[in-house]
């Protein structure tokens, strides 16, 4: 059982340095499991019975992906669909209940800079703005916001600065870790 389950989603993860980076980082923390689902449901059929399990034995949770036109990549919105339908539509006292107060953290990548997201920037609005979808969700499942860990330009950064954003991932997850009352 993982005491933290990173649910990881992207599409070409051999191809991305920056969450290969970070999901490197987290899994070296005891109690945390990186479930990266394009690598468990290759063809998008998702085994909703082990969904389930694994949420429902974590006692955090993340999301950790790439924003791909403000949003999350398309199995993790698959997934979102099937699962937490399942959970907290079909199954909520059952199943949806037994999250409740539960911690859901975000950690995006974006590939601009973080002066691109904002009134004056090709995107408009601020990351965390546009991760409100997440939040809303979180908040209709009953699941505790957590303030995003988020890492801009992360297809032109170096060697140094992926390893640098890592460490302060694993710091992020470690503090997470804490703030829900488990001892590292």
């Amino acid at each position: 059982m993982a005491e933290t389950l990173i649910l990881l989603s992207h599409p070409d993860y051999a191809a991305s340095r920056a969450n290969r980076a970070l999901a490197r980082a987290a899994a070296a923390l005891p109690g945390v499991e990186v479930a990266h689902l394009e690598a468990l449901y290759p063809d998008g059929r998702f085994d909703l019975d082990a969904e389930v399990a694994r949420l429902v034995a974590a006692r955090r949770i993340v999301l950790q992906f790439p924003v791909q036109w403000y949003s999350t990549p398309p199995l993790l919105k698959a997934w979102q669909d099937a699962v937490l339908t399942r959970m907290f539509y079909l199954q909520a006292e059952t199943e949806g209940a037994r999250l409740a107060g539960r911690p859901l953290m975000v950690a995006a990548t974006a590939g601009n800079r973080p002066e691109a997201y904002g009134a004056a920037g090709v995107n408009l609005y601020p990351l965390p703005e546009l991760l409100r979808p997440l939040h809303a969700t979180a908040h209709r499942c009953g699941l505790e916001w957590q303030e995003p860990f988020l890492l801009f330009n992360a297809k032109a950064a170096s060697d140094g600065e992926l390893a640098s954003a890592g460490a302060a991932y694993r710091e992020r997850i470690r503090r997470f870790l804490q703030e829900s009352g488990q001892e590292i």
